[in-house]
């Protein structure tokens, strides 16, 4: 296994912090995988596994290893008249297998092309946008477990995902290394289009039967009208979850902000993050090299050379005011490091 030492993280993390890893290695194939096992440094020294870097925040150089996956491969491993059970490689950038898989006419994944990242770390932290989340499509995820070396395939019930979360980042956190996600994709129509701009859409092009690319090609185009391309402007994509509260705490928020903007989720109530941001006045605001992206609060970005421990103090800045303005406590959905 080949090892590097004092690698630059920059290109490895999509806000393009300027950080250093001690320890930096690749994994192209499950067999990589099994020999940085077998040689035990992961269990002597502090390790991240580091996808896409879409969701990560460096504040300082990582005295420890990192370990990057690169292993490519989305394959159909079973399929019948109304589903395919497709396996994607743990490295596989997620935008490509939901483009992939939705060219091809299959229904799932369509809601959540465009989200940058890596497959395997869609199950972690149960990626989601516009109505869908990884958790609606996942049927199992194969991972290894660091202590012991022993693969382990996860049911999606095993898996207890929640919103934005997942056993992985909890009971098992740091305990097992995704090789492989597999994911149930229905070739019936099953669309989710009730998330408001996405309807719009969809009426404004007279679609009302919409295949899984048209869908695709719709949330797309609303991306890129609201969030900035990771290629061009440093980000962590959307930083803050949104908050959950009960009904009776949404009548009260109600009670002096009749316009805030909610959504039901199952017993509870989604607060739009975002809304609550640009309420408080910092959307299109700045705090040293960091700013709030005017097209969409949640969103914080490098205006250029900044730092982690930026990018952290205006979050908290925002988190304060949410607080102090709503008494609602904002949780980062990106990762400190």
């Amino acid at each position: 296994m080949d090892i590097k030492e004092n690698i630059s993280l920059k290109a490895y993390n999509t806000f393009g912090i300027d950080v250093c890893a001690s320890k930096y290695a690749e994994v192209s194939s499950e067999e990589d995988l099994q020999h940085l096992l077998a040689d035990g440094i992961l269990k002597e020294c502090p390790f991240v596994i580091l996808g896409g870097g879409s969701n990560i925040v460096f504040v300082k150089d990582f005295d420890g290893i990192v370990v990057h996956p690169t292993n490519k491969g989305i394959n159909i491993i079973s399929e019948n008249d109304n589903e395919a059970v497709v396996e994607a490689a743990a490295g596989e950038t997620w935008s490509n297998l939901a483009w992939t898989m939705t060219r091809q006419g299959y229904y799932g994944l369509e809601n959540l092309v465009e989200i940058p990242g890596c497959v395997g770390a869609a199950p972690i932290q149960n990626v989601g946008a516009y109505g869908r989340e990884a958790k609606d499509v996942i049927k199992y995820v194969v991972a290894y477990e660091i202590a012991t070396g022993t693969k382990k395939t996860f049911t999606n019930k095993e898996c207890r995902f929640g919103y934005r979360n997942s056993i992985f980042k909890n009971e098992l956190k740091d305990q097992y290394i995704v090789i492989a996600v597999g994911f149930a994709l229905s070739k019936t129509m099953e669309v989710t289009t009730n998330y408001s701009a996405l309807t719009s859409m969809l009426c404004d092009r007279n679609i009302t039967s919409p295949t899984p690319l048209q869908i695709a090609e719709c949330i797309a185009d609303i991306r890129r009208q609201k969030l900035p391309d990771p290629k061009e402007i440093g980000s962590a994509g959307s930083f803050f979850k949104n908050p959950i509260v009960t009904h009776s705490q949404l009548e009260i928020l109600k009670a002096t902000y009749p316009n805030i903007v909610c959504y039901p989720s199952g017993e509870h109530y989604k607060l739009a993050a975002g809304w609550l941001i640009e309420q408080c006045g910092w959307k299109g605001r700045s705090l040293g090299k960091v700013g709030v992206y005017d097209k969409q609060a949640l969103v914080l970005f490098n205006k250029g050379g900044c730092t982690g421990t930026e990018v952290v103090n205006i979050a908290n800045a925002i988190v304060a005011d949410v607080e102090s303005k709503f008494g609602v406590q904002l949780e980062k959905e990106a990762i400190i490091i």
